[in-house]
């Protein structure tokens, strides 16, 4: 099959930035897959309180979506195409920090928030500046 065969193609030579991107993917698919098996792991890792609601289901659809950002960090950063890299680095000093800021004051999963609205940052300017070495 094509698609099975182009997922599991070697990529060219990658650049430093690209690895990282594509590792941190692997970090969020990782993460996202775990919130999506086990819901429960908000309360083990971080020791939130126990569910009130349907909140159980609200962390699979979080996780679903981690998942998937994951996969295509993974293979965007695969594709050593240096517009991933730099795509990615944008939402993730702006945009996360912001949205997930404002649900962690809200009181949504403050200590996942918190925790992503802090990660998801620090590894994008990690990628920007790996990005920006190579410009040097």
């Amino acid at each position: 099959m094509s698609v099975v065969r182009d997922l599991l193609e070697k990529p060219a030579a990658l650049s430093v930035a690209s690895q990282y991107t594509a590792i941190n993917g692997l970090l969020y698919l990782a993460s996202g897959l775990l919130m999506l098996a086990w819901p429960g792991a908000i309360q083990t890792i971080f020791m939130d309180a126990a569910f009130a609601g349907h909140e159980e289901a609200l962390v699979r659809l979080v996780g679903m979506l981690l998942a998937v950002i994951g996969w295509l960090y993974v293979f965007g950063g695969r594709s050593g195409a240096r517009q991933f890299v730099a795509a990615s680095v944008l939402d993730r000093v702006t945009l996360v920090p912001l949205t997930l800021a404002a649900l962690a004051l809200a009181g949504v999963f403050p200590h996942v928030m918190t925790t992503f609205a802090i990660l998801d940052p620090a590894l994008g300017i990690g990628a920007w500046l790996l990005l920006d070495r190579k410009q040097r």
